[in-house]
């Protein structure tokens, strides 16, 4: 069961996985209290920002007490206002879990039934159908959540599977009743960061996986271009003291350890020092790693934050503050993307090492007969080409900002455009680490019969499970596209023991 206020980092990835959210007891009795004391200050007749006023610009507007619950439905049908593909379906199951979580905590002034038509979508896995694009990341993700909740009044769209539902199909196939909004209820739906929050979290879960199958990418390209294990000592990192490239070298030791092709060359070899690419690589995994850990400490406070406006307080005040801008999403987001790009960045330089004779001592481009066949000539443009691709993407977004509503809304985070480019940031890093384990591979089997290590040897085991050995020229992309699956499956970084 998941506490509302805190959830861990593996809870949210299961529940995008499907995972069942059942919420802690004792939060029904907090959101009620909630919502009473909403309603006893309403009562008094005094201006309250969303609930009997409109809305940004217009939050001087008093409305009529018999137009409140018109207020709250207008406001979700003019706010659904999304564009772009519809997010997928492990994020809007996410979303909708924070946002049950976060209206949990009591401190929305919404009635137990929000939260309880929220989980029953997530039970039944009827997903509402929610543009990617329209928010800037302040006032709440505005858009998309209006798109999320129309469904909740029997409006808008949903996936049932690969059925597209309407919103009264929807919740029939939930067993839930349409809503009817109470006070506040449409703004609380819609104000809070759970959009932004889910994308990025989804980014990060890949972001770290893909950092695993780095780092066993990595050692497979130090044993394929007979480099040492000796960058990896820990005497060395120690003296340095940064957290993320100590645990990384001690990753990149344990894979390495017991490799006979390693033993090969302890002795004679004339190389002083391997390039930087295969060197310094718990410098660079380590980096990445600390950006990743401090961006899962952001995303994991935020996942667990109420993120309205206004704030219902224990006592019975009525708050209006600034939760729903997205800052520190924004932030977490960039570092996210930094780190992807860099990690791609140097695989691609170990790419280019592993096909170029004179740095690694294999047959040019990996391939025993050069010149009739082109081996991974091409492969490593492909590569450069994500790379590139990915700095580009990488351009912070949290630097921006465009004034909204009139300029009442006047800074904003773009939280949600920093996290929507990770997946395509994701999806390019997987196809380069695909590119570096396909070379590696084909670099290891050249070192027969010597065998690198037992981690390794499973790695290059998953590669040729799929990619056969590359003894002359034949169809490239299927080979690139085999491996990416495993990558993006998590086959490789299931193997590599990161620790703590």
């Amino acid at each position: 069961m998941i506490e509302p206020g805190a959830a861990t980092l593996p809870q949210l990835r299961a529940l995008m996985q499907g995972a069942p959210a059942e919420l802690t007891p004792g939060w029904r009795a907090v959101t009620q209290a909630s919502a009473d004391a909403l309603a006893r200050r309403l009562r008094t007749g005094e201006a309250l920002y969303g609930v009997n006023t409109g809305f940004g610009k217009l939050a001087s507007t008093r409305i009529a007490p018999d137009q409140l619950a018109k207020l709250q439905l207008n406001l979700l049908r003019s706010h659904a206002a999304g564009t772009g593909a519809f997010l997928p379906a492990p994020v809007v199951r996410l979303i909708l879990a924070l946002k049950a979580m976060s209206l949990a905590r009591g401190a929305s002034g919404v009635r137990p039934a929000v939260v309880d038509s929220l989980l029953a979508l997530l039970a039944h896995d009827v997903l509402p159908a929610i543009p990617a694009k329209g928010s800037v990341g302040a006032s709440g993700d505005l858009a998309p959540l209006a798109h999320l909740s129309l469904v909740l009044i029997g409006e808008g769209e949903a996936f049932a599977g690969d059925q597209v539902l309407d919103g009264t199909q929807a919740l029939a196939m939930a067993n839930v009743a349409p809503l009817e909004l109470g006070p506040k209820e449409g703004l609380a739906l819609l104000n809070g960061t759970q959009v932004s929050t889910a994308i990025a979290l989804a980014g990060l879960f890949a972001a770290q996986d893909l950092l695993r199958t780095a780092l066993m990418a990595g050692a497979m390209s130090v044993d394929a271009a007979r480099g040492s294990d000796t960058p990896f000592d820990p005497r060395i990192h120690a003296l340095r003291g940064q957290p993320g490239q100590i645990r990384a070298a001690a990753t990149l030791r344990a894979l390495m350890e017991g490799s006979a092709i390693r033993d090969s060359h302890r002795e004679g070899d004339s190389r002083v020092q391997d390039p930087y690419c295969l060197r310094c690589q718990p410098q660079v995994a380590g980096a990445c790693l600390d950006l990743l850990d401090n961006a899962a400490a952001v995303l994991l406070r935020e996942a667990n934050a109420v993120t309205d406006n206004p704030l219902v307080t224990a006592d019975g005040d009525v708050l209006s503050g600034g939760n729903f801008h997205a800052e520190p999403v924004a932030f977490a987001a960039d570092t996210i993307a930094l780190a992807i790009a860099e990690i791609g960045a140097i695989s691609e330089r170990r790419i280019a090492l592993l096909v170029d004779p004179v740095l690694s001592g294999l047959p040019a481009f990996l391939v025993a007969e050069g010149g009739i066949n082109s081996g991974f000539m091409i492969a490593q443009v492909t590569a450069a080409a994500m790379v590139a691709e990915n700095r580009a993407l990488a351009t912070p977004r949290s630097v921006d900002s465009l004034p909204t509503s009139a300029n009442q809304e006047d800074h904003v985070s773009m939280a949600t455009n920093a996290a929507l480019r990770l997946a395509e940031m994701a999806d390019n890093l997987a196809t380069i680490l695909s590119v570096e384990l396909l070379c590696a591979a084909q670099g290891l089997d050249f070192h027969a019969p010597l065998r690198s290590s037992a981690a390794i040897e499973q790695a290059k085991s998953l590669v040729r499970g799929v990619a056969a050995t590359w003894d002359g020229d034949r169809f490239m992309a299927p080979d690139m596209a085999a491996v990416k699956r495993l990558v993006q499956h998590g086959a490789f970084a299931s193997l590599v023991d990161l620790p703590a």
